[in-house]
């Protein structure tokens, strides 16, 4: 990991793949990850982690299922949510979205549980910047 300033429009432009974090620094124990979304994840959790989203351009909705029912959440650009461990949660994205996840290093994109992963979804804990 370099000790050098990242410009995350840079980062995000060295990629195209979808639902494929590239890791831009670390916090402590912490990766900082950008991705690029659309279309749909999978239904997931993160048993021991919270998982924290920035909307950096797009639109990001968030489809939570907890003790008192499903709802969405939807986070325009600018927008910031927190999944609270060990909630089912899918993202989706209705429109080319870039987002920024802050969670503990080594977690997986498709948490501890999840549904069956589709192809377009890159079920992993984060790739280095090329």
């Amino acid at each position: 990991m370099t000790h050098e300033p990242v410009v995350l429009s840079a980062a995000l432009a060295s990629f195209s793949e979808q639902w494929s974090p590239r890791i831009v620094t670390a916090v402590n124990d912490y990766d900082v990850r950008v991705a690029k979304a659309e279309g749909e994840h999978l239904w997931h959790v993160h048993d021991h982690t919270d998982e924290f989203f920035l909307v950096l351009d797009g639109e990001l909705r968030i489809s939570l299922r907890e003790a008192d029912g499903e709802r969405t959440v939807t986070l325009p650009k600018g927008a910031v949510f927190t999944v609270p461990r060990g909630t089912e949660h899918k993202p989706y994205a209705p429109v080319p979205t870039e987002i920024l996840v802050f969670e503990p290093t080594g977690t997986s994109t498709v948490g501890d549980r999840h549904d069956e992963v589709p192809d377009h979804v890159d079920a992993t804990t984060g790739h280095a910047l090329g």
